[in-house]
């Protein structure tokens, strides 16, 4: 292979990687819609908590003279899914349930007023500076000649591969096959049906926002051990490319999601390989405004019909 082709395929690794944390990210926000059919503006900081609870978790635990990685990561990872989860069925009873039914411009208000609450909670509590870790997973892979160029592929990489798929897997069997899956689904089509055929739809929708946050924990573990630095700031533009990653695959689909996720992983790192990094937003951006003016709907995403 070329100098070129082999630096296009380490672009197109760092891409993935991210690609898979935003689509985590991006599956909390298209559930919660695809339900409700509202936007949880408080979701990113439900992933910048995940980061904050890993940290303290793993600081914590080898502060103990606890030295195992396995241990260690799989402890960070219950308690930052369960403190999460928690936050997020938070949100939905306080910024949400009472305001479902009312117009939805005031639960999308409500909802932008809990990511600034819970951001300067965490500045308070936590301060404002950024908080470090150093590296728990290191070593890898390295391909081709080192001569021309050489293609690495770290374990950190793999595990969030890995993460990912079973995470993936996981959702994806459960939406298909259980009956709280079922109701889920049920729900999406008609809320208003499926409360009357006596299914609690209180129930599903905190259940809902219950998954994203834990997803979203998922990635704040993945993301805070891959970059090794938070601050009570990175939810908010984490949550936004989650975002616009939902709206690119089809907001309310969560294969859309994950597509539009990884697809807008691979845009930033190729952008980055060819131009001042700077200009990734920018096409990220913009990659989002074409597709919204040529399909509306997302790549994936439904087009709603009107009954009248």
């Amino acid at each position: 292979m070329s100098e070129f082709s082999l630096y296009l395929l380490q672009q197109l690794i760092n891409g993935l990687t991210i690609g898979s944390t935003y689509a985590l990210i991006a599956i909390g926000y298209t559930m919660v819609y695809g339900i409700i059919g509202m936007i949880n503006f408080a979701h990113g900081e439900i992933y910048m908590i995940g980061s904050y609870v890993t940290f303290i978790v793993i600081a914590g635990l080898v502060s103990m003279g606890i030295v195992s990685l396995p241990i260690i990561l799989i402890i960070a990872l219950v308690v930052a899914m369960f403190i999460a989860s928690t936050y997020g069925w938070t949100v939905e009873r306080v910024a949400y349930r009472p305001l479902r039914g009312s117009n939805r411009l005031i639960p999308l208000i409500s909802a932008i007023g809990m990511s600034i609450f819970l951001q300067n909670f965490v500045v308070l509590s936590q301060g404002s500076r950024d908080v470090a870790l150093p590296p728990q997973i290191t070593g890898g892979w390295a391909f081709g000649d080192p001569s021309v160029f050489e293609v690495s592929l770290s374990y950190m990489q793999v595990m969030i591969f890995v993460t990912t798929f079973i995470t993936m897997t996981g959702l994806t069997l459960f939406i298909s096959k259980s009956r709280m899956g079922r109701a889920c689904r049920a729900c999406s089509e008609d809320l208003g049906m499926t409360n009357l055929l006596g299914i609690n739809t209180n129930k599903v929708i905190a259940l809902t926002f219950i998954i994203g946050a834990a997803l979203a924990a998922i990635a704040g573990l993945l993301l805070g051990l891959y970059y090794g630095v938070i601050n009570p700031f990175v939810g908010f533009i984490a949550g936004l490319k989650a975002f616009t990653a939902a709206v690119l695959g089809g907001i309310g689909s969560i294969p859309g999601a994950v597509l539009g996720g990884l697809i807008l992983g691979v845009t930033e790192a190729m952008t980055a390989a060819f131009f001042p990094s700077e200009y990734k937003d920018v096409v990220a951006f913009g990659l989002l405004v074409t597709i919204l003016l040529f399909r509306p709907s997302g790549l994936l995403g439904k087009p709603e019909i009107e009954k009248v």
